[in-house]
């Protein structure tokens, strides 16, 4: 096999093993997320806790760099604390060492039929069960298998073209012939980050080692996959600097726990060198320690990322205060602005979760009911300023009005950029009604600004509603507040009953409007009430039920999904 062949057969073998982990990433990713979410989202201020729920979720999942920009986005929304998340990314660290376990003992020999082979066997068990299940989780469990399967697949083409490599002198010797183990370090990033995966480096190391005639020995390896430890942090730098002040934080300090744990390895392996006149090396500890060359590195890669994390856990505070050194608070603009210069911005969604649909899904419900809080809150200070005539918060009122009609545009944008990747027929679905569900949040900011222009009305003409008006308009608000928090239970625990108790007030609401045109006709007649702000607050009367009619919509669209 010449160098040509062997190139192309390692660049297939890439293309296989990529595939392949995107396959069970964004499978394990749909059937996990939710309840992964939900362990971020319950995960106390305890370090240990942060370190257990990154490892246990990113082993879960597959995929360091989904745990990381998903952490990142919690961050960025005011959900997990710095310190938190830090432990998180430290465990993250660990799970992700888990593909490399996996790979070498799928290398293990000593049967008829190596391991290898079963494995990679499952590719087409798994892509018979994807094609033919009828269940859309069935069809994510055989993509789970094909993918599986597929790591294999992709490391037994790049195993044979390190083969063909080996048998190139001129390869050979290049590749041995490099013993600066700081360089070896820098290659191992800088590759791991073109790849944007330390799971395909670590098994092409792997596939180096394993080949008859190996193409690098244990110690190159060992510096190698130190340094795709740091090229792994490419992923998170690009979500985290794209973000918020603290998703930027959080980036860096995911690239500072792994430059520091490289430089502490780099030490003690200098140490342990110049102690024992070189005897005593890394190499010579796990190929002691551990029969198999693909066994060595995975088990060096579990030490390193193990070790690291007992070290730079009790030192969590002054890493914390290192990156806030370095990217310290700005007085000035805290948020990025939009483009209407009004400073209005998403709370939980940032384009680098398209890398992980189902999570971004998860993330748009977030964004939702957040919008949904600020229409409420725009409702309620509405009605204290046509009540009062007072502007003082016309201000603020017209700030969250603004926030409001960005997160309709904004959210409607990843929408559509979410709708094109790879979902299940639930996510699908959501999207379709998310769609409606910001259309209607966006007309209830707009009837909550018509009540504010009835009130800057009757400032001018010099009038205003009766005591009697304004206590009927205060307590309409309150029922309209009290359907709103059935509404947001409902629509965030997909909740028949809190539904059902919305629908009740939702008609509550309908008879007291009626009412209050009624009762304001009555005090025109009595005079209690002039017929110049008569308009006004039959208006008034019909924003409200309409107001109750989109926070129902929003409520609706539960039954659409399930």
């Amino acid at each position: 096999m010449d160098i040509t062949t062997a190139v192309l057969s390692l660049l297939a073998g890439i293309g296989v093993f990529l595939v392949a982990c995107t396959l069970l990433s964004t499978n394990l990713e749909s059937i996990c997320s939710n309840r992964l979410r939900k362990l971020f989202a319950k995960a106390s201020d305890k370090k240990l806790v942060g370190v257990g729920v990154g490892a246990v979720g990113t082993a879960a999942i597959q995929s360091s760099g989904a745990t990381t920009v998903l952490v990142i986005g919690f961050v960025n929304a005011g959900i997990l604390s710095l310190t938190l998340a830090a432990a998180i990314i430290y465990g993250a660290n660990i799970g992700t060492t888990v593909t490399a376990q996996i790979v070498a003992f799928g290398l293990m020999g000593g049967s008829s039929i190596e391991l290898d082979v079963i494995f990679a066997s499952l590719t087409g068990i798994g892509a018979f069960i994807n094609a033919y299940a009828k269940n859309d989780r069935t069809k994510k469990i055989g993509g789970i298998i094909a993918g599986f399967g597929m790591l294999f697949v992709g490391l037994q083409l790049m195993e044979g073209a390190m083969s063909g490599l080996s048998e190139e002198p001129a390869v050979k010797d290049f590749l041995g012939g490099i013993e600066n183990l700081l360089l070896l370090v820098v290659i191992g990033a800088a590759l791991t980050a073109l790849v944007q995966s330390s799971s395909v480096m670590t098994s092409i190391i792997i596939a180096m080692l394993v080949v008859s005639d190996p193409l690098i020995n244990l110690e190159q390896a060992i510096y190698l996959t130190m340094g795709s430890n740091i090229g792994s942090c490419v992923v998170a730098i690009m979500a985290g600097f794209s973000s918020g002040l603290n998703a930027k934080r959080t980036a860096l300090i995911h690239l500072l726990f792994n430059v520091i744990g490289v430089i502490i390895f780099l030490v003690i392996g200098f140490v342990l060198g110049m102690a024992t006149g070189g005897d005593v090396t890394f190499s010579s500890i796990f190929s002691g320690a551990f029969s198999s060359a693909a066994t060595q590195l995975a088990m060096f890669h579990t030490v390193f990322n193990v070790v690291t994390v007992i070290i730079m856990l009790p030192l969590t505070g002054l890493l914390i205060k290192l990156v806030t050194t370095i990217l310290p608070d700005k007085k000035d603009k805290a948020i990025p602005e939009d483009e209407t210069g009004h400073g209005s911005h998403l709370f939980f969604l940032d384009e680098n979760m398209l890398t992980t649909p189902a999570i971004a899904v998860l993330e748009v419900k977030n964004e939702i009911l957040k919008m949904a809080e600020l229409a409420m809150d725009n409702v309620k200070r509405a009605s204290r300023i046509v009540c009062t005539l007072d502007m003082s918060e016309k201000k603020e009122f017209d700030d969250t009005e603004n926030q409001i009609d960005y997160m309709n545009w904004a959210i409607s944008h990843f929408l559509i950029k979410l709708s094109a990747r790879p979902l299940s027929g639930k996510d699908v679905a959501y999207i379709s009604t998310a769609f409606h569900s910001i259309t209607d949040l966006e007309r209830v900011g707009d009837y909550a600004e018509n009540i504010v222009e009835y009130a800057e009305k009757l400032q001018s003409i010099n009038e205003s509603f009766s005591e009697s008006a304004q206590e009927e308009i205060k307590n309409i608000v309150v029922t309209v507040e009290s359907l709103y928090e059935n509404i947001v239970d409902a629509y965030r625990n997909s909740s028949e009953e809190s539904l059902k108790k919305a629908y009740d007030i939702e008609e509550d609401v309908d008879d007291i409007t009626d009412a209050m045109a009624d009762h304001h006709i009555e005090r025109l007649s009595e005079g209690t009430c002039k017929a110049s702000v008569g308009a006004e607050f039959l208006s008034l009367t019909s924003d409200v039920e309409r107001i109750a009619d989109h926070f129902i919509n929003v409520g609706r669209t539960i039954r659409d999904v399930h």
